[in-house]
């Protein structure tokens, strides 16, 4: 079965949010969670540190609420859908409790698991692991329906385009996010922040023996894919617990320190939305860190996985400290990038993961296809050069499979 038809066979299983037999060699199963993160969230009105017994009044104000955005800038902390959801499992027929699960997160303003399903089935053929594909915080179905269905989007993003007359790139597929972080460029840290913290309760709900798809003593490696290998390097370079000791990382379309990137996309985010998030995240992050009790304590005070989220912001602050966690686990990663990919370009990739002297032994391979790519959609599922790209696709995974099986 070629990679078109694999596509359109886990794509028709996946919708179905059932536990379905797939190629009679694996099951896909829907599985819930429900996030004891969530607190960390804007809007609520006491915060409390429980590590260090420390509380804080509530400082996130409620959202800027007019008529034409209400229905996507409510207060974080009141949507249901990213504190309880499914996320899935991709395990080989016959195996009771996976030893080896590999981990798939994605990208920035997701809608669906589409693409992502036939790369966990790659990953799985090749390393025989469980594939866990995780949504990101108010991503994928960790948000409101509404945010993705075409009609009152496109009405949306008509109405920003008339309140900002030169807004480039704003679509109805990215409209919901960008009016997000346009409203709350914080949104960007906390919602990370209590992803970071989610993947942390799965391991160690998994490691209690409250998972009955997952062996205590499991491993685990990551598979991820543009923002999601952001993340991902703050979990693996924070090894919180020393969980990710073992732990190898394929970063593709991935890699660079944020004001690196370049995410103005009609799928991704508006420009408007991006000069607020730059200005927040990498102009004036310093004084919102004095300004904020909260922020200040998650990121300036004793918590190593704030301490890293900042060092991935700006290529040139904490740069030594960044590139020293890099170097300490540089045989645990390996960089896929694309020639042709214009929101993480190729350079930038080699820029953060081999350090600006070119010191870190992180390999970091560039390759090209032959046909028409875009950072979005690598692997298009389309009849013209289908075979083209289904050869494409399966050497490329044919290296991810190797490293993890190294």
């Amino acid at each position: 079965m070629n990679y078109q038809e694999t596509h359109l066979t886990l794509k028709a299983a996946f919708d179905s949010n059932t536990e379905q037999e797939l190629f009679g060699q694996f099951q896909l199963i829907p599985h819930c969670f429900e996030s004891e993160s969530y607190r960390i969230l804007p809007g609520n009105s006491h915060y409390s540190c429980a590590i260090h017994g420390t509380s804080f009044k509530g400082n996130a104000p409620g959202d800027v609420i007019d008529d034409d955005t209400a229905d996507v800038n409510i207060n974080d902390i009141l949507i249901d859908e990213n504190r309880k959801f499914n996320y899935h499992i991709l395990k080989p027929k016959g195996v009771d409790k996976a030893d080896k699960i590999t981990f798939i997160f994605h990208g920035f303003n997701e809608k669906n698991w589409d693409k992502y399903l036939t790369w966990g089935h790659a990953i799985a053929e090749r390393t025989k692991s469980t594939i866990i594909y995780f949504p990101l915080a108010f991503h994928m179905q960790r948000a409101p329906k509404l945010w993705s269905q075409n009609r009152p989007m496109f009405r949306m993003s008509e109405t920003r385009k008339a309140d900002y007359p030169n807004v480039i790139d704003s679509s109805l597929s990215n409209v919901a996010i960008s009016y997000r972080l346009h409203t709350q460029p914080q949104r960007f840290v906390w919602s990370g922040l209590q992803t970071y913290y989610d993947i942390i309760q799965f391991i160690e709900d998994a490691k209690a023996g409250k998972n009955k798809h997952i062996s205590p003593d499991f491993n685990f490696d990551i598979f991820a894919y543009s923002i999601g290998g952001f993340m991902t390097e703050i979990l693996k370079l924070t090894n919180h617990k020393n969980y990710f000791d073992k732990t190898k990382v394929v970063l593709f379309c991935s890699g660079p320190v944020f004001n690196r990137l370049s995410p103005v996309s009609k799928f991704i985010l508006d420009s408007e939305a991006n000069v607020a998030l730059y200005s927040y995240l990498i102009e004036h992050f310093d004084s919102h860190l004095k300004k904020d009790p909260i922020l200040n304590h998650y990121i300036e005070q004793d918590h190593l996985e704030g301490k890293v989220f900042h060092a991935m912001l700006d290529y040139k602050k904490m740069r030594e400290f960044r590139e020293t966690l890099l170097k300490k686990y540089q045989n645990d990663f390996y960089a896929l990038a694309l020639e042709e990919d214009a929101v993480i370009p190729a350079f930038e990739v080699i820029n953060t993961l081999n350090g600006a002297y070119r010191d870190i032994q992180i390999p970091v391979d560039i390759i090209d296809f032959d046909y028409s790519y875009t950072h979005e959609n690598p692997f298009p599922v389309t009849n013209k050069d289908a075979e083209l790209i289904n050869q494409s696709f399966h050497q490329l995974f044919d290296k991810v499979g190797a490293f993890f099986n190294q």
